[in-house]
C-alpha cells in the first residue's frame, strides 16, 4: 500500500496527456484526441486482459511485468516521433490497465475472505491518497519541463514494482488456462453475472461526476474552482472514511452493501436533476461518494470471492474490464444527452443506477434461495 501511494502520487504523465501533446509535440487537437482515446482502448484491454496474464504467470510475476513495461513506455514518450506517439500511448494503456486486476487479486489473495473488504478498501485509499499529491505535483513539472512528468512517473511505477517484488509474497498458482472455464464457473453463479452488468450501469452514471458535473455547474454560473474543491474534498474523504467504513460493514452480506451504494448514487444523481446548482452539487456530491465508499471496495472483494481457484486473476480482470467501460462510456453517452436533453440526464441517471441497486439485491436472494434449495434434503416420496 505504501508502495501504491507512491505510484499514484507519481502518476501524472497520462493525466496531462493531450495538453502534453498538444503544447510539447505540435499536435493538432483532434490528433491528440485520437492518441488519447489509443491509451484508452489499451487500458482497457489491459483490464480485461491482465488478470490472465496473472493466473498463467503469477500474480506478482505480471503486477511487476506491467509496472515495469509501463515505465518503458512512459520514458519512451518524449523521446519517439509524432507518428508513433499513438502507438506508444496504446502501449502504455495496455501495460497501466493490466496492472490494476492483478494487485486487486494479490490484495484479495494474500487476505483470508472475511477481511478483502478492508484490504482493497484500505488499498484504494492508499491510492487515492497518493491522487490529491499527483495532479498539483504534475502542473508544477510540466510548467519546467514536461518531459520530467514522464521521469517521474516511470520511477515511482518503478519503486512500486521493487515494492511488490520484495514484500509482496507470491500466492499459489492454480493454474486453469481455458476461458472455458471461466465460463462455467460464471454459468454456476450468475449473480456475479448480474453484478458485472450493473457495474457497468453504475460506473456509467456514476463517472457523470467527471464527464458532466463540470458543464452542469459552469452553466449554473459557478467558477470552475468550485468543481475542483468538491471532487478533492471528495477523494478526502474516501482517504480518511472507506477503511473504517469498511471493517465496520465487514460482517454485513455483501451485496445489500452494494444494493445500499448504489441507491445512494441513485440519490446523489437525483439531488442533481432537482436541485443543479452548485448547492445541490456538493450534497449531490457528499451522497454519491458516500455511495462509492460503500460499492467499489465491497463489489470487488465480491467479485473475487466468487472465483475459484486459480482464477481470481481472471475474474478480478472482469471487475475491472467492467469498471473502466464506465470510464469509456460516460462522456459519450452523458455529453450526448446533456447537449440534447440536459434536464433529462440526471434523472435518467438516478433510475439506472436504482435499476442496478434492484438487480444486484434480486440477484442475491435469488442465489440465497438456490443455495437453500439445494442444501435442503430431498422430500420423501415412499
Amino acid at each position: 500500500m505504501l508502495g501504491q501511494l507512491v505510484s499514484s502520487a507519481g502518476s501524472l504523465a497520462w493525466i496531462y496527456l493531450t495538453l502534453y501533446l498538444v503544447e510539447d509535440r505540435g499536435m493538432s487537437p483532434q490528433q491528440a484526441g485520437f492518441a488519447a482515446a489509443a491509451y484508452g482502448v489499451g487500458l482497457l484491454l489491459g483490464n480485461l486482459s491482465g488478470g490472465w496474464f496473472g493466473d498463467r504467470f503469477g500474480l506478482r510475476t505480471a503486477a511487476v511485468a506491467s509496472q515495469l513495461t509501463w515505465a518503458v513506455a512512459c520514458l519512451a514518450m518524449p523521446l519517439v516521433p509524432v507518428g508513433a506517439l499513438a502507438a506508444v500511448a496504446a502501449i502504455a494503456g495496455l501495460c497501466g490497465g493490466a496492472t490494476r486486476p492483478n494487485l486487486s487479486a494479490l490484495v484479495a489473495t494474500a487476505l483470508p475472505a472475511d477481511r478483502r473488504r478492508e484490504g482493497i478498501a484500505l488499498s484504494r485509499s492508499a491510492s487515492n491518497a497518493g491522487f490529491t499529491i499527483g495532479p498539483p505535483l504534475g502542473g508544477l513539472l510540466a510548467a519546467y519541463d514536461f518531459s520530467l512528468v514522464f521521469v517521474v512517473d516511470a520511477v515511482s511505477s518503478v519503486i512500486l514494482a521493487a515494492v511488490i517484488w520484495r514484500y509482496v509474497p507470491s500466492a499459489t498458482r492454480v493454474v486453469s488456462a481455458h476461458v472455458s472455464g471461466v465460463l462455467r464457473a460464471l454459468r454456476q453463479d450468475k449473480s456475479i453475472l448480474v453484478l458485472l452488468a450493473s457495474i457497468v450501469v453504475i460506473d456509467t452514471v456514476y463517472r457523470q461526476l467527471f464527464a458532466t458535473l463540470p458543464l452542469l455547474l459552469r452553466d449554473a454560473g459557478s467558477p470552475a474552482v468550485a468543481y475542483g474543491v468538491l471532487i478533492g474534498l471528495s477523494s478526502v474523504v474516501i482517504v480518511l472514511l472507506e477503511a473504517p467504513l469498511a471493517i465496520r460493514l465487514r460482517n454485513h452480506h455483501a451485496s445489500r452493501v452494494i444494493a445500499i451504494g448504489f441507491a445512494l448514487v441513485a440519490v446523489g444523481l437525483a439531488v442533481l436533476g432537482i436541485w443543479p446548482a452548485l448547492v445541490g452539487a456538493a450534497i449531490a456530491v457528499a451522497v454519491i461518494t458516500a455511495g462509492e465508499m460503500l460499492y467499489k471496495p465491497t463489489a470487488t472483494a465480491q467479485v473475487a470471492d466468487a472465483a475459484p481457484d486459480g482464477m481470481t486473476g481472471r475474474f478480478s480482470s472482469l471487475y475491472a474490464a467492467a469498471s473502466i467501460s464506465g470510464m469509456t462510456l460516460a462522456p459519450a453517452l452523458g455529453g450526448t444527452t446533456y447537449q440534447h436533453h440536459p434536464r433529462l440526464l440526471f434523472p435518467l441517471a438516478a433510475v439506472l443506477a436504482l435499476v442496478a441497486a434492484v438487480a444486484v439485491y434480486l440477484g442475491t436472494t435469488s442465489r440465497r434461495r438456490s443455495s437453500v434449495a439445494a442444501a435442503a434434503p430431498a422430500r420423501s416420496t415412499g
